[in-house]
Parts: structure tokens; sequence; C-alpha cells
């Protein structure tokens, strides 16, 4: 039991580990005994699940665990988008809700994440008491399988976001779009969203693949060379990629230019502040773009950074009035919904900007690049057998010429220079993995930063 214990351990956003070494269905059921023994008897939970292998084997499981306890517990009858159980939770004003996905990892990994009764992640606190409660008591799963009640969550989740949507102003336009979403749980969905309007939407990599085809469903630019050569040859007016559990996105434009998910997060702002008139303020994180502080001192609202971490965001849009929050990793939320992510939502949003400005993406890019500057963002990761970051004290003073003007240090190491150019150092919170981050307003500027960040990471040892 105690080898269980230091086993499993919640990392930035649940708990994820190999499946068969580590994430077997025994931790799955000890973990879930853990979270029943958090909660006590009496109350309600909301269990999903990805595409990846065995997920609904895992869920089950879970489902079992928690009705042998004494709790309610309702379970999806399919794969679904995390975003659609979190809604779940909310709208059925449900304790807790336990989703089974490894989001973006890797095929051979799977995950463990836990919604709070609004939606959003875990606190640190709720994960860290669940952590103290394993195999306090043996695992109970004594009630048949059968008795577990399955649920079409799907359903009200696509009734709410065709509500949110201005479906009416969609109507009649006839964009072409093709959406990719790389084997994972986020399927068709946006279809059923859109449907009675004149958008033109197509689907790639939109079946059940535990392989997920050989990659991870991760929506980076290295994973999408065949979204984007299709989106220059058939001539889309909008690529979006979707990741493994669907809350998180990438996009492309016309010519096949890849729109990182930092950029998407300031489209984001500006459409539901100028064209939707909402109002609040808008959150980033520690390695986000310096084209969001331009955004929010030119729309004159409040801009709000966190750690890396959606929880923290989520903290943030759950007590301050927030239009719009996101990752560098591509997770958004936005004003009025579950304070978490969705990538489907984000997707339909920049749809939505399109059809506001009648102009397709690559032009509305541009225009906000002219406007806000054009920031070039790059990550390298480093894999690790141990998180070592560098010491504050052997830092640099100055970068490529630039003098360090401030020096973060809060989640990681953030060197900050006098021409907005800026390196960074963090250790994932999800796999044995050094991250390196650099942005600069030229990709040669912001190369050579991170090639620098990784003479750095050599020199500690790394």
């Amino acid at each position: 039991m105690s080898n269980t214990v230091s086993q499993i351990k919640f990392g930035t956003d649940g708990w994820r580990a190999i499946i068969a070494d580590t994430y077997t269905l025994e931790n799955v059921k000890i973990l879930t005994q853990a979270v029943a023994d958090y909660l006590g008897q009496g109350k309600k939970v909301a269990v999903g699940f990805d595409t990846r292998f065995m997920s609904d084997k895992f869920a089950l499981a879970a489902a079992v665990v928690l009705k042998s306890n004494g709790l309610e517990v309702i379970l999806s009858d399919q794969p679904t988008p995390t975003p659609a159980l979190s809604f779940a939770v909310k709208m059925r004003k449900l304790d807790l809700g336990i989703m089974i996905t490894a989001s973006h990892n890797p095929a051979e990994y799977n995950g463990f994440k836990i919604k709070n009764s609004s939606g959003g992640g875990a606190s640190s606190e709720l994960t860290h008491e669940v952590e103290g409660l394993l195999a306090k008591t043996p695992v109970k799963d004594n009630v048949a399988a059968s008795s577990i009640q399955k649920v079409d969550i799907i359903k009200d989740y696509i009734k709410f976001i065709r509500n949110y949507i201005d479906l009416k102003k969609i109507k009649n336009k006839k964009f072409k779009v093709l959406v990719d979403s790389m084997y994972g749980s986020g399927d068709s969905f946006m279809a059923q969203v859109l449907k009675g309007t004149s958008i033109r939407l197509e689907f790639m990599r939109n079946t059940i693949n535990p392989s997920f085809g050989g990659g991870r469903p991760e929506p980076v630019e290295d994973n999408l060379a065949v979204l984007k050569a299709r989106v220059k040859k058939e001539k889309f007016d909008l690529g979006i990629a979707l990741d493994g559990d669907a809350d998180r996105i990438a996009a492309v434009a016309p010519g096949g230019v890849f729109i990182h998910p930092q950029k998407i997060l300031g489209l984001l702002a500006l459409h539901l502040n100028q064209d939707r008139h909402f109002s609040g303020g808008l959150v980033k994180t520690i390695c986000g773009t310096t084209m969001m502080d331009n955004i929010a001192k030119f729309l004159g609202i409040k801009l709000y950074e966190t750690p890396v971490g959606f929880k923290y965001i989520s903290d943030l849009m759950s007590t301050q009035d927030i239009v719009a929050g996101g990752e560098e990793a591509g997770g958004m939320g936005v004003k009025g919904y579950i304070p978490e992510r969705d990538g489907t939502m984000a997707g339909l949003l920049l749809i939505e900007m399109m059809v506001y400005r009648n102009k397709n993406m690559l032009r509305i890019l541009n225009e906000t690049e002219k406007k806000f500057g054009k920031f070039y963002y790059v990550r390298q990761d480093f894999h690790i057998d141990r998180r070592v970051e560098p010491k504050k004290e052997s830092l640099p003073k100055e970068l490529l010429g630039k003098k360090v003007v401030d020096i973060k240090d809060y989640d990681g190491i953030k060197l900050i220079c006098e021409d907005q150019s800026w390196l960074m150092f963090r250790g994932s919170g999800t796999e044995p993995i050094m991250r390196t981050y650099a942005e600069a307003k030229s990709l040669t500027q912001a190369k050579k930063l991170l090639a620098l960040g990784k003479e750095i990471i050599l020199k500690e040892g790394v």
C-alpha cells in the first residue's frame, strides 16, 4: 500500500502515469476510494472518460467504487470532452467530477482529473487532501457494474453552447472550416453545434484510435502538418485542432499559417470585448505572450498573471470578472460558462469572430499583429531524471545584448529583457521534462534565446 501512495501524485492537471505500469485498475480504485473518503456518503459525482486505451474500463471501475461507498454517481455513456464533464458537474449541481484522461500525453499514458463543484479544476488543497487519504481504508467495490447509471452528458453540453454562440448571426455565412480532432474525444461535436447553419465544416482524425495514429494528441505545430497542408491546398478559411480530451486548441489560418494558442487567446479577448461587448479582465500565465499585455492596455481592462496550470485561471474566473483566460498550451476559458478551458468553445468563437468581422482568419490575424505587435513564441523540452531549474544568482544580466530588467521566479524562472523579449525555464508538472520558453519580435531572436536557454540548462547539469 505504501508503494501505491508514492506512485499516485497529482501534478499540474491531475494524476498521469503509464498504463499497466503504475496506471492500473487497482491504483485507480485506490485513488477513487480516497476521493470517496474525502467526500463522504450521499455526495453526487459524475465520471467521464476519453478515447484512450481502456479509459471506459477505468471510468467504470471508479464509478463502482464511488457507488459502493454510498455516493450517487452518473457515468458518461460515451467518450466525452473534459469540458462536457465539467459542464455536467456544474449544471447538475454535483459535488465533484472525475475525468479519466491523460489529455495531450502520449498514448501509453492515462490519467485522473478531479473537477470541483463549479466544474473547475480541483485546487492543490483538495488534491493534497485526497493524496493524504490514499490507502487509508480498504477499497469498496462490491456493487454490480450493471447498476451504474449511464447518462448522455453530451446533449446538455451541446444545447448550452448552441445558446452561447450567436447562431442567428452565423446562420447564413459560408466560411469553410477544417477541424482536426486528433483522434480525441472532441470527435465531431462541433457539427452538432453548427447544425442548421451554412458553415461548411469538415473533419479529419475524428475516429477512435487509442494509439492516436502513432503520434500524441497535442495541438502543437509539429503535429499538424496535414492540417496545415489541407487548409492551404483546399483553401479553408480556418483550421482548428483539438487535443486528446478537447479542452485545448490550436488553429491554422489560410495559406497554412499556424496560429499559436497564445495568439488565439488575444483574438478571443478582442472578439468578446469588441464584438460581443462582454466586460471583464484577462488572465494569462507566467509564460503567456506579451501580446496580451498590449491588448489589455489597449482595451483598458485588467490583466491578471498566474502560475502555469489552468486551475489558477479557473480560480480567478470563479471569483473575479474575467472575460477570457488562457494558458500557453492552448487551454482557454470564457465568461458566462464553466470556469474551465474548452477547445470546442474556443474554436466556435473563432468562427463567430470571422462572421462578425466578415473576414477570414488570416486577415484578422494580420490586422491584430499589426496593431499589437508580432511576437514569436518558441519552446523546447528536455527529458530529465529530476526537476532542476537554474539558480537565480547564476543567471546572466543580459540576453543577446539586451538588458534583463525583471526576473520572475514564482513558477519557474523568467528573465524579461528591455525590448519585451524573454526567456523562461520551468519543470513540467505532468511529465519528467524541463521546458524552456522564449519570445521575441523576430523568430531568429526567439530561436537564439532558446539556444541560449539550452546552454544554461546544460550548465546546470540537467
